[in-house]
């Protein structure tokens, strides 16, 4: 039974590899697209790209495992069933529910994997990819160009004169505005340090100027810093359980609790639709499994997402339950009454 066993799982992983890898670089090539979009509103590098593409990969895997091993499994089954050696296996007096407790181990790998990836992974890649593009954002704001007019630094006016080849600005001034008084900064030289969110000026050699009706002012300096926080609304993230309970986005996270548990499971509940619609004899059935595949994977999504607008929470044990018992129905009518 142990080679019978490892015989169908070998079947089933290589053509779930060769199934997922096709699926996945289909959602990688898709979900680059919509990160492209970004370029028009902010400047991201290749690094940038490849660290917003890696904070999808859970969603992608989400999306793919499921279709990957449903369709996978009922196409390695019906392989063979078409070269008969199914029909070979009841022969020798091996029950269908053999193959089902087969199928039934890497189902249950791949639904907890698929309940970890949801509940923990994404959340934590969520936030970070969030965080990520609102930094980005707010960095877009201090683009500054060389011997450009109009360019702000916080409250201040900034003038920058020529780019040096160490990144360096110079012939520097900047000017604010405070009620009645007036103060003017000029810098030999000026840099640009960005750390962490706080974007500071670095003003080397220069002299400031306070000037107001009653009194004016100079002061002359080798060093300044003066420093402008982003305006970047950052998510907190702690851990996964304070974000699925926090109430930003309420409606969203419920939709998405209700949707991505019942699309966890699917491996699972899957099943007997799988040995329903691949078990075949080759020389009295014509299979239709492409089109069941098809209708069974559009009623099940379907129907996780469309029910839960009138049955809220109660729609994960409503369309578990309600799916497995039709589809043992039609497993006992077409392979267990039969073989």
């Amino acid at each position: 039974m142990n080679r019978l066993e490892k015989y169908i799982i070998h079947n089933l992983s290589m053509l779930f590899l060769s199934i997922f890898s096709a699926l996945f670089a289909i959602a990688s090539i898709i979900f680059l697209i919509k990160l492209a979009t970004y370029t028009a509103v902010i400047q991201l590098s290749i690094w940038d790209m490849t660290k917003l593409y890696i904070f999808v990969i859970p969603e992608l895997l989400f999306f793919t495992l499921p279709i990957t091993f449903f369709v996978s499994a009922a196409l390695t089954i019906f392989r063979l069933s078409n070269d008969n050696e199914i029909v070979v296996l009841f022969a020798l007096g091996i029950h269908p529910k053999f193959i089902l407790k087969t199928l039934l181990k890497p189902a249950l790998l791949l639904s907890a994997l698929l309940l970890f990836n949801f509940f923990v992974l994404f959340p934590h890649t969520k936030v970070m990819s969030k965080n990520f593009i609102s930094f980005k954002k707010s960095e877009a704001k201090f683009n500054l160009a060389a011997s450009e007019f109009g360019h702000k630094f916080g409250d201040w006016l900034l003038y920058l004169g020529e780019k040096n080849s160490d990144d360096t600005y110079s012939n520097v001034f900047l000017f604010n505005k405070k009620g009645n008084e007036e103060i003017l900064i000029e810098s030999d030289r000026a840099k640009i340090i960005n750390d962490s969110g706080i974007l500071r000026l670095k003003l080397i050699d220069g002299e400031g100027y306070s000037y107001s009706k009653e009194k004016f002012s100079q002061v002359n300096f080798e060093n300044m810093l003066i420093n402008d926080t982003f305006d970047s609304e950052l998510t907190e993230y702690k851990t996964a359980i304070d974000y699925w309970q926090s109430d930003e986005r309420r409606s969203k996270k419920d939709y998405m609790l209700i949707t991505d548990t019942l699309l966890s499971i699917f491996p699972v509940v899957g099943l007997f639709l799988v040995l329903s619609i691949s078990i075949v004899h080759a020389r009295h059935q014509k299979s239709k499994i492409y089109l069941f595949l098809f209708i069974g994977l559009l009623t099940y999504y379907g129907s996780a997402i469309g029910l839960q607008k009138f049955f809220a929470f109660y729609t994960i044990p409503i369309v578990a339950l309600t799916w497995l018992i039709i589809t043992y129905i039609i497993y006992k009518k077409t392979v267990v009454a039969r073989f």
